[in-house]
């Protein structure tokens, strides 16, 4: 299993477990995401984003509704505000060790270690609009992100919502 983690410091030797500020009743880890959600982190941090995908549990309608539209089964959507920020990030994908890491949420491909980690490698992500463009995700620049979130949590897709606190109102 491949683990990564996602940063615009291209200098992190060791990875210290914490408390996320956006949940202080977690227990402190470091994070970690599956090779099959990565996609989801090729943004800056802090870039609000709803990514969405298909599974055995879509409804028909759901499927109809959210990729009738479309040949690909994975959506991720970004607001209008990001996009230059995204053209001029340099990201760097750090590669880590899985044997400490256990998974906390199988849906969004999160893993948790309970122990510090060192990072195995870390490479530049490149150009990050080439590199969705090379997943065949669907990328959505939408002026708000507000009214999808608001259907796609109300609806039977998978889907991950990052960092909506940052979102235009």
């Amino acid at each position: 299993m491949k683990l990564f983690h996602f940063s615009e410091d291209p200098n992190i030797t060791y990875f210290e477990t914490h408390v996320p500020k956006t949940n202080s009743k977690e227990q402190p880890f470091v994070w970690a995401i599956d090779e099959g959600h990565a996609p989801h982190y090729y943004f800056p941090r802090e870039c609000p984003r709803v990514a969405f995908w298909s599974s055995s549990e879509t409804t028909d309608d759901d499927l109809n509704r959210f990729f009738g539209h479309t040949s690909v089964n994975r959506i991720i959507a970004i607001e209008t505000s990001w996009l230059k920020r995204i053209r001029e990030t340099q990201l760097y994908a750090y590669k880590l060790p899985s044997e400490t890491f256990e998974c906390h949420d199988a849906n969004a491909g999160y893993y948790a270690s309970r122990t510090a980690v060192t990072p195995l490698s870390v490479e530049p992500v490149g150009d990050l609009l080439e590199r969705l463009v090379q997943t065949n995700i669907e990328l959505r620049i939408t002026p708000s992100l507000w009214k999808l979130r608001d259907e796609i949590i109300n609806s039977s897709v998978s889907f991950s919502i990052i960092r909506m606190r940052n979102a235009s109102i």
